[in-house]
């Protein structure tokens, strides 16, 4: 679709601009509300230099894109022309890719295997990048979201990013993001955010102090003012993790959901993670697909794989166990029974034949209060004895008469529980046992640390109080985690765990735990205090040390209690059999989740309290869960059909890398640095066998990094950066050890903000609107000229779509060839031999007679390749322009259906209905309109004349 032939300039990253009487680089444009355009620049020139600032073109209107006929041609005197091939290098750095492949993210800080590139590989071929990557638990969904925002990041569309996650994962989130991708996201925890406030004036918007950031969604649901914030910031590229729980559930909308719409019309790319992505109900995940894509799902209770094409991809372990059959050890899982002790019978006993006159009247199947006591009872006395005060105090509060039976009958039952004091509690004294004998742990071995899960609170502060004197540790060895501490209080919780140098040995968490958190560094021994009474957090809880980059075998251990009580033991033979079927579907690499077929947390404790309530044996609940099938339904396999999920099929075909003058990234920076540093005081140590550099950053290094994490910045100011992955990987686990526990070397690839640094220092090796020559005595004849250019033609919102380098050739006076880079490199051997310097006597008269015609020529070659481009895109822009109006015409033909039904006076309805379609059509022009300004070509493409190579005669 060809771009209208606007009156104003056309703007571009990459160009370069004269504004203010100074030289800057366009690093990124945005177009205004007002229909104007910000551009933000980078200096180049001496004044300016390294310093940012954005231009509006409303307010600056005598920016001038520098004409490339005018370019002055000039010798480069430095030896074997290093000048020229660091400032070449640097702008073929700057050169995004405009394709779908892969060039950055599978060669980040990590072992990537095939099936991590797919997320990527299928959100490049969409419109828009906006994608659910919902793998099973601990297949590296963090990974898989990186190598993404990476390859976004190459193509100029990550500079401003928001990560919203739960409270537990802010630093780890930050540090795999860093440590792998050295993408440096500040985090904003409730510390942070009160940090900004301090430091800029009241009516700021903190978020636009920083371009990259991670926040507790919890801290923004609680608080209105940031929400307000929200609202008035845009990201390029916004991550939700964790993204089940701002699903909606239910009837109504909860605080975090309504807060992920509005994220969700903040930014063009929205990424969303989670291994549990619906809770059984096509409503739940269509309000997902609908954050992703609000035009997608016409009926959000019935809808097709095709209006969801592209928005999601899921595997589990059966999917890619193949590719990862040695970075999954086989757990070992074990069950630790004891026998009830006389005063726990007593209190079983007491609680199985209580009866309500009150309580449970009119209650439904698996809502039963005396079942919420079981439950809490098989958690532990202390539990029970909280859920019968809380209720006590609630009826008491109620005053009245009816209700003082229940209320006796509960204080028995308390005094019975009351009796269960430690040494007659048998499944505490067996956990203890546990550790001890089975295990054979003491709490010595840094390196081996233990986690102990438990449902209740109550329980967790009484194994909190006991088990430091019983297993003989120190109070700084035992570490508690639950939902009631702040972000800043889970966080250094977690890092703690997994640092070698902390104290801390036992860790013992409420499953707030169970969410995404590493716990497997140093840790491969879990007990389940009490049994979860859900599947779905069997796989939560034992995901956090059974997962990728655990180096022991997974070490898992169920306490369970044996009754003389036949309803008890009943009870407790339906949690064995969850047991049995989250070992089953372990085994079989499958979804334990299939079992009860409900995907919802909350659900499956209903429907096995229900069981319980019906004492069915665990054969009546297996068999009447088979019989099922209705309930029985993932809704993605449901959707999907026997489509197979992709499993990494396509990531050899889809890898490429930009052309480079310089062997790698260590080459490059190793020439950069050494030349930057004949011109100032640059201290480099460079160590070219292990791929490392070493040096003191300059000031103006360090003002780039004034709105980075403080985390990245070394104390004393010296970098060390690895381009060895290995090296790397291996820092990050040293860095467990260290006080400090962020990495002390940082990766060394085209995506450090140092390189960008380096690039921008590079850039201004030559001055205002110049190129160099480069004379060459091999592969170029003794008459022939070759003009050396970039051409890119941008969308209307300034973002690349087609960018090429070719070299424009002349045979004495007369035009020859255009000629595709690859090629030029290859007969040149520019950049891959010495290239002596003879330092002869430039006559640039017969060059500037040429270099218009270069120019010419330039921007014929591109008019075509934009024409190749449209030819191409066309198809699937009209293809795209069709969908969205079926896709119109089904939201029209379902509002109607809805609204056939509702019985209200005539106008009511009308009314409604009208505001509802006046809704839809401005959510489908917004996007149409998105869809045509990113997809239009602007007419004339930019040139940049980056040097000229000439042939000499030997």
């Amino acid at each position: 679709m060809s771009g209208m032939n606007w009156s104003k300039t056309s703007f571009a990253p990459g160009a370069r601009i004269l504004a203010r009487d100074a030289e800057w680089l366009i690093r990124r444009v945005d177009n205004t509300s007002t229909g104007g355009q910000a551009l933000k620049v980078v200096g180049i020139s001496e004044l300016v230099r390294d310093k940012e600032a954005i231009f509006l073109t409303e307010i600056d209107d005598k920016i001038e894109v520098l004409d490339p006929a005018k370019t002055n041609l000039v010798q480069d005197e430095s030896s074997g022309y290093r000048s020229s091939l660091l400032y070449l290098e640097s702008l073929l750095r700057q050169t995004p890719p405009t394709d779908e492949r892969i060039y950055t993210g599978h060669r980040a800080a990590m072992d990537a295997v095939p099936y991590q590139l797919d997320p990527a590989i299928q959100a490049l071929q969409q419109p828009r990048q906006r994608i659910l990557i919902a793998d099973s638990v601990g297949l590296g969904k963090t990974l898989e979201a990186g190598i993404l925002v990476s390859e976004l990041i190459r193509r100029g569309r990550g500079k401003r990013i928001l990560v919203a996650a739960v409270k537990s994962m802010l630093t780890q989130f930050q540090k795999e993001f860093w440590s792998r991708f050295t993408i440096p996201l500040t985090r904003l925890d409730s510390i942070g955010l009160q940090r900004i406030r301090s430091r800029i004036p009241t009516n700021h918007n903190p978020f636009h102090y920083f371009d990259k950031s991670i926040v507790s969604i919890d801290t923004l649901k609680q608080d209105a003012e940031y929400r307000t914030y929200l609202e008035n910031a845009w990201w390029d590229i916004i991550i939700i993790d964790e993204a089940h729980n701002v699903a909606e559930r239910g009837k109504g909308a909860s605080l975090r959901s309504r807060l992920a719409k509005l994220l969700s019309t903040r930014s063009d790319t929205l990424i969303m993670l989670s291994a549990t992505p619906h809770d059984g109900s096509a409503e739940s995940f269509a309000s997902l697909m609908n954050m992703l894509d609000p035009t997608a799902i016409a009926n959000p209770g019935e809808y097709t794989k095709d209006e969801i094409q592209g928005l999601f991809i899921r595997r589990f372990k059966k999917d890619i166990q193949s590719q990862v059959a040695s970075a999954f050890k086989e757990r070992k899982i074990a069950t630790a029974p004891c026998d009830a002790s006389p005063v726990e019978e007593a209190a079983f006993d007491t609680l199985t034949a209580t009866r309500f006159a009150k309580l449970d009247r009119g209650k439904g199947a698996g809502e039963l209060f005396k079942t919420t006591l079981e439950k809490s009872l098989f958690s532990s006395p202390m539990a029970c004895m909280q859920t019968i005060g809380n209720r006590i105090r609630q009826l008491e509060k109620q005053e009245n008469p009816d209700l003082q039976e229940d209320i006796g009958v509960l204080k028995v039952l308390a005094e019975e529980v009351r009796q269960i004091t430690p040494e007659h509690f048998t499944k505490y004294q067996r956990l203890v046992q546990a550790i001890r004998r089975d295990f054979g742990w003491d709490g010595k071995n840094t390196a081996d640390r233990l986690v102990l899960f438990t449902e209740r609170i109550e329980t967790l502060k009484f194994l909190a109080e006991h088990l430091p004197r019983d297993l003989k540790l120190k109070d700084k060895q035992v570490e508690i985690l639950h939902g009631s501490m702040s972000d800043v209080e889970q966080q250094q919780v977690v890092e703690a765990f997994g640092k070698d140098e902390e104290p801390v040995r036992l860790l013992i968490a409420s499953d707030v735990a169970s969410e995404g958190i590493n716990l497997h560094y140093l840790c491969h021994r879990m007990i389940h205090f009490d049994i979860p009474w859900s599947l779905m957090v069997f796989q939560q809880r034992n995901g956090r040390i059974d997962r990728y980059g655990q180096e022991q075998t997974p070490h898992i251990v169920y306490l369970t209690t044996n009754s003389q009580n036949d309803k008890i033991r009943g009870d407790m033979r339906i949690l064995e059999l969850l047991i049995q079927k989250d070992e089953q579907a372990t085994k079989n690499i499958g979804d334990p989740a299939a079992f009860m077929g409900v995907y919802d947390i909350n659900e499956e404790e209903r429907l096995t309290a229900e069981a319980m309530e019906a004492s069915k044996t665990p054969e009546q609940f297996e068999a009447e869960r088979q019989s099922k099938p209705e309930e029985q339904w993932d809704v993605l396999s449901m959707i999907m059909g026997n489509t197979p999920p992709p499993a990494g099929e396509m990531a050899t075909d889809n890898k490429a890398r930009m052309p480079a003058l310089f062997a790698d990234d260590y080459a490059y920076l190793e020439a950069a640095l050494s030349h930057l540093g004949e011109n100032r005081d640059l201290q480099v140590r460079m160590d070219a066998q292990a791929k490392m550099v070493e040096f003191t950053a300059p000031k103006e290094l360090k003002q780039r990094f004034r709105f980075l994490p403080r985390e990245i910045w070394p104390e004393n100011g010296q970098f060390s950066l690895s381009q060895d992955r290995d090296v790397i990987q291996q820092e990050i686990k040293r860095s467990r050890k260290d006080e400090n526990a962020w990495p002390t070397i940082h990766y060394l690839w085209e995506q450090n903000p140092m390189m960008q640094w380096v690039n921008d220092q590079v850039l201004a090796a030559f001055k205002r609107h110049e190129a160099p020559v480069i004379w060459l005595n091999q592969g170029l004849g003794g008459d022939e000229t070759v003009f050396l250019m970039s051409g890119l033609i941008p969308n209307r919102k300034g973002h690349p779509l087609v960018h090429r380098w070719f070299g424009v050739g002349f045979q004495g006076k007369d035009f020859s060839e255009i000629e595709e880079l690859d090629t030029l490199l290859g007969r040149t051997g520019l950049g891959k031999r010495l290239i002596p310097n003879p330092m002869v006597y430039m006559d640039d008269f017969l060059l500037k007679q040429l270099l218009p015609k270069a120019v010419e020529r330039a921007r014929g070659w591109m008019s075509g390749q934009r024409n190749d481009f449209e030819d191409h895109i066309n198809p699937k822009l009209n293809d795209q322009l069709k969908r969205l109006e079926g896709l119109r015409g089904r939201q029209f033909q379902q509002l109607e259906l809805r609204f056939d039904d509702l019985k209200q006076a005539a106008s009511i309805v009308e009314s409604r209905k009208e505001q509802e379609k006046r809704r839809i059509d401005t959510l489908f022009d917004t996007y149409l309109e998105w869809v045509e300004d990113t997809m239009t070509t602007e007419e004339h493409a930019y040139i940049q004349v980056a040097a000229v190579l000439v042939g000499r005669q030997r």
